[in-house]
């Protein structure tokens, strides 16, 4: 009886093709070798080669990262000390606005205030969102939110008071309403009370938020919002 095991059908066709295999080398070289078909004619264009490519796609990179998440922004004066100093840096998150996301109360923005504050981009502090009901000042000296009194103690520039101009406003819907840390030296919503759009900013001229101090380093920090504003009631919550 012939008693030697036969390969199956299924044992031939499980085994590596010695040809595949050979082939398999010279398939990848193929591949890298067109790869570089592709970069060769650019580096042989280009002034400096491989070296020009990478500094090219670098800046292009830098310029995405820019225009579409990062961006970063000079304080140009004191209007938001004594936490944003003249000449601080800070990076502006250019995506937190941008997936149905809107400014809350309490966030730093950058916004472009073209035919409201200026030609320029300013940076501010959002006091009240669309439909809410802002009045300076209650009984204590203290800005109020849709009935809710704010303290501000924790990032108001020392000793100013939140407004030596007393204002009682109704922020539109799609609008913000700004105002500096540093009160006393801050052109804000307050300034242009009756102005065309009535120192309201609205929502789709905010270039974003401020997130982090990047410069100069030993002021390297996290902005956030502050806890006063987070017990503000909605304004369809509002007293009254």
């Amino acid at each position: 009886m012939d008693t030697e095991a036969q390969p199956t059908e299924r044992d031939r066709s499980s085994r590596p093709s010695d040809a595949g295999a050979d082939q398999a080398p010279d398939a990848q070289g193929q591949e890298d070798r067109s790869r570089s078909s592709l970069v060769a004619p650019i580096t042989d264009w280009l002034p400096g080669g491989r070296i020009t490519l990478t500094v090219l796609l670098c800046l292009v990179l830098v310029l995405l990262v820019n225009t579409f998440v990062l961006q970063p922004f000079q304080i140009p004066s004191g209007s938001m000390e004594q936490g944003l100093r003249i000449g601080d840096r800070v990076l502006v998150n250019k995506l937190a606005y941008r997936f149905g996301a809107e400014p809350r109360r309490g966030d730093v923005v950058v916004f472009d205030g073209t035919g409201y504050f200026g030609h320029a981009d300013y940076i501010k502090r959002v006091v009240g969102v669309g439909g809410d009901h802002v009045v300076c000042c209650d009984k204590e000296g203290r800005i109020e939110v849709n009935g809710r009194p704010v303290d501000e103690s924790t990032f108001l520039y020392p000793g100013d008071s939140p407004s030596a101009v007393p204002f009682d406003i109704a922020v539109p819907e799609g609008t913000l309403f700004v105002l500096g840390d540093h009160r006393s030296n801050s052109s804000d919503s307050r300034d242009h009370l009756g102005s065309p759009g009535g120192g309201m900013i609205p929502v789709g001229d905010v270039v974003g938020r401020a997130d982090w101090i990047v410069w100069p380093f030993g002021h390297w920090t996290h902005l956030t919002r502050p806890g006063a504003y987070a017990r503000v009631p909605a304004a369809d919550h509002a007293d009254g």
